[in-house]
């Protein structure tokens, strides 16, 4: 049994993003939640990913936000992020348990590309933003939660990993990285309109 296999009988939530480099389709990245491991991180990005958590009436979530950095020229290969829906720039933050919660556990490690992980200002500052890894970042690990995993669209990752990235590793405004999220219903993994 690996790390991120689930327990026995445990059906862990997939959601989804379809990207847009610009105007263009890029694909799917499809991830697997570790609800069983991370469940206040996991529920936090799930509903911020199907829009079901609501701020005076409005859907508050990912839908059409962007991935506003990526760290792959100072540190070849390390990680893309996104998920400020708030100023769309790496500064916002809110979380469906307010401003900001606190870190789950670190038992998960970042040992690879596909893990998704909580971005943050230090200890207890997670909110909406998170990143994907590209490649191991183990000196992440006891800083950052892991609280999923790309289980198809690694080539969609890659994808926003090659846009040129200007100055502090930001995308240019005429690149923007967006994304379309929703959740996969647990019983048939069909795709829920959203």
């Amino acid at each position: 049994m690996s790390t991120f296999d689930p327990p026995a009988g445990h059906t862990r939530p997939v959601v989804f993003f379809d990207i847009h480099i610009g105007e263009t389709p890029a694909g799917r990245i499809k991830m697997e939640l570790f609800d069983d491991i991370t469940p206040k991180t996991a529920e936090n990005f799930r509903q911020l990913c199907t829009g079901e958590h609501r701020l005076n009436s409005i859907p508050q979530g990912y839908k059409k936000s962007i991935f506003h950095r990526c760290v792959s020229s100072r540190i070849p290969q390390f990680m893309i992020q996104g998920g400020d829906f708030v100023r769309g720039d790496g500064t916002g933050s809110f979380s469906i348990y307010g401003a900001q919660f606190e870190d789950e556990n670190f038992k998960i490690k970042h040992t690879g590309p596909g893990l998704l992980s909580m971005a943050n200002s230090g200890p207890g500052t997670n909110g909406c933003q998170f990143f994907v890894t590209t490649a191991p970042a183990e000196f992440l690990d006891g800083k950052h939660v892991v609280f999923g995993r790309v289980i198809d669209g690694l080539l969609t990752v890659r994808k926003i990993e090659n846009v040129s990235t200007g100055q502090n590793n930001r995308y240019d405004l005429r690149d923007l990285l967006s994304g379309i999220c929703a959740d996969f219903s647990p019983q048939d993994r069909g795709c829920q309109s959203g």
